[in-house]
Formats: structure tokens, sequence, C-alpha cells
């Protein structure tokens, strides 16, 4: 089981580079080596990773509500605050994580079905033991 926001912090570093190598590049062949990129100090995921969950990200926006998508860039893109976007978009901070939780799942849920392992699943797996908080047994007393 994968922590789905360390995902997403993942994803949201990948997507927010200012370099990407997916597409045609602005520099001329043999140039590339002799720039260096600027590193972030944000984490990242690789790009086969980062393009899973775009994917993912996609089919959130195709199916459910815009400002759920919305949401999840403005807060895992650009860093944006849960008390930030509650304050821009007029509304109660608990409706906003509500719906960045409803929006999680639905990541999740998408990375599920897809049955895939990702590169970054080893450091992001939330062991057995933190996964829930049990309540301990409560002793049945019993009336004479």
């Amino acid at each position: 089981m994968r922590n789905i926001q360390k995902v997403l912090e993942r994803w949201g570093g990948w997507a927010a580079r200012d370099y990407n190598n997916l597409g045609w590049t602005p520099v001329a062949a043999g140039f590339k080596s002799l720039i260096v990129a600027p590193r972030s100090r944000r984490l990242d995921c690789c790009d086969a990773d980062g393009l899973i969950i775009d994917a993912c990200i996609c089919r959130l926006r195709k199916v459910r509500q815009a400002g759920e998508y919305d949401l999840l860039i403005a807060h895992y893109v650009y860093g944006a605050s849960k008390r930030t976007l509650a304050r821009i978009l007029k509304q109660d901070e608990k409706t906003v994580r509500v719906q960045l939780q409803v929006a999680e799942g639905f990541i999740d849920g998408c990375l599920s079905m897809l049955d895939t392992r990702l590169e970054m699943d080893d450091s992001v797996e939330v062991s057995e033991n933190n996964a829930a908080i049990r309540p301990l047994p409560v002793k049945k007393m019993m009336m004479w």
C-alpha cells in the first residue's frame, strides 16, 4: 500500500520542473551536455512514473469535477497550502481538505486499477504497523 500524498508530492515536483526531456529540445544537438539543468530542491519522480500518474490525473479531469483537478494542481504542482486555497475559493478549509481527499482517493484507485508498480514504491510504501491505529479492545462488563 503506497502513501498517495507522497506519490503526488513527487509527481508535483516532476510536473513543476522547468526542463522536460519528453518533448523537443530547445538546445541544438551536441550542445545539450554543455548546459546544466537547474536542480530543484523538491522531490520528483522518474519520467515513467510521472507519465503514469499524469494519465491518472488526466482521467480525473475527464471524469470527475474540474474543481478537484484544479485543487490537485494548485496544491501539488504550485505548492499552495490548503488554507490558502480555502481563502482563494472562499470556502471552509475542511471543504478543501475533503475535496483533496476525494481527488487523492480517485488517483489512488486509478493506480490500483492499473496494477502497475512504480519505481518510487519502495520509498512511499506505508508499513502495516503505521497503516492504521487500531483501537484497543474493550472488555465486556457483566452486570449482575
